[in-house]
């Protein structure tokens, strides 16, 4: 929601991913929250040390989704319903918009929890989460993707 927690944890380990199978050059990503509460923020430093255990970065700066969005991306993807029911609101194409654990078919979870109100524990899951996650998505984009 507001761009510090899941979705620049998100944009940073599929970064890393995409690196690690040389499909960098194949991907343009970036992260931006459906409120703009931390705009100009770095990521939540809990999501930051839960990253750091596991020798992982997350880094940027909290930005909000803006219009240009809409058009500049091929797809749109979100933590929870919450955010793809903002992100419908404020003009997103429902068919570019997905929530991420939509590609994770081996997972009960539909949706990435919110840590920021929990304690370490739920930034350790959510990165673990992800993590998984954006490697399922990158196989099923990288099909999809000329």
């Amino acid at each position: 929601m507001g761009n510090i927690c899941r979705s620049p944890a998100a944009e940073c380990l599929m970064r890393d991913a995409l690196k690690e199978r040389n499909l960098s050059h194949a991907f343009v990503l970036d992260s931006a929250g459906t409120g703009g509460w931390h705009v100009g923020n770095k990521p939540d430093k809990r999501m930051r040390a839960a990253a750091k255990a596991v020798g992982r970065t997350i880094d940027g700066a909290a930005r909000q989704v803006c219009e240009n969005d809409f058009n500049n991306f091929d797809w749109i993807f979100c933590m929870d319903n919450d955010n793809y029911a903002n992100l419908l609101a404020m003009g997103a194409n429902p068919e570019k918009t997905h929530l991420l654990l939509e590609f994770v078919e081996h997972r009960a979870v539909r949706e990435v929890p919110d840590p920021y109100y929990g304690g370490s524990g739920g930034f350790r899951d959510v990165i673990a989460l992800i993590d998984g996650a954006v490697c399922d998505l990158i196989d099923a984009l990288h099909t999809t993707t000329p």
